[in-house]
């Protein structure tokens, strides 16, 4: 599509908003970056906003993970553990979910955001272990559900963050502020291998990926800043991460429905 001066302007104020979930959630990007893309900036074709999603999204995670780096938040070695097992998935996952049909993408994505919101809400109150590590022990768990994290984030065309952070939390026994900075390790990997399986298809808007990038600088950046100071309040980055996810998953499949059965 050609993108004149407000589709610029809302491409950026939507990476904005995709900055600002990634730095806070650790997650979210491409739950906010689809619909924005599709109802927002006008995307009309499904597989495009995929894949220019995880485009904007993948470089938006790399960029937050150094905020949260510098925060001392990212367990690397865990991330890299989950990131590597997921890759595979994902290639796997994105190969499949090119061969559906849009529209039944979006709705079957809506459904599990709300599986993984009720998730987030009972596991509100983990406190989880700050000084957890990636040993010998934790291994096979986190090499699992990186791999499961992956395949999903490949099929949905999404950076996954949203999958992620309850995996490494629910593998490591990580604390959630640790989580979310971890898991923008598995979240650019993931992204980036499914951007790249989408790219090869021609469903990537490079220009739209590039304002989505720019507007999502300084989104990520407020985001890591109010991350960490939220975690100190004990369970509620876990309901608003959740409260994000219920909203749009229902905007999602509200919309969906329209799209697939005329309602």
């Amino acid at each position: 599509m050609s993108i004149d001066l407000l589709h610029l302007g809302l491409g950026a104020a939507s990476g904005s908003l995709v900055g600002l979930s990634l730095g806070l959630f650790g997650g979210g990007g491409s739950i906010l970056a689809v619909p924005l893309l599709v109802y927002l900036v006008g995307v009309t074709d499904a597989h495009t906003a995929l894949g220019t999603a995880a485009v904007a999204v993948a470089a938006n995670a790399a960029a937050n993970l150094l905020g949260h780096a510098r925060r001392g938040n990212v367990r690397w070695r865990c991330g890299l553990i989950y990131a590597a097992a997921g890759v595979g998935g994902a290639v796997i996952g994105s190969t499949i979910g090119k061969s559906i049909d849009g529209e039944k993408l979006l709705f079957l994505f809506a459904l599990l955001m709300l599986g993984v919101a009720a998730l987030m809400v009972v596991r509100r109150q983990a406190v989880g272990n700050p000084n957890a590590v990636c040993g010998i022990e934790s291994a096979p768990r986190t090499i699992a559900y990186g791999f499961g994290s992956g395949t999903i984030s490949g099929f949905f065309g999404i950076g996954g963050g949203f999958l992620i952070v309850p995996g490494l939390m629910a593998s490591t026994g990580m604390p959630m502020l640790h989580a979310v900075g971890s898991s923008l390790v598995a979240v650019t990997a993931f992204g980036l291998t499914t951007a790249g399986n989408y790219a090869l298809s021609g469903f990537v808007d490079w220009g739209l990926a590039a304002v989505f990038l720019a507007g999502g600088i300084g989104g990520g950046f407020v985001g890591s800043f109010g991350a960490t100071r939220l975690a100190q309040q004990r369970g509620l980055l876990n309901l608003m991460f959740a409260g994000l996810v219920v909203v749009v998953a229902l905007y999602m499949l509200w919309r969906s429905a329209q799209a697939l059965f005329g309602a």
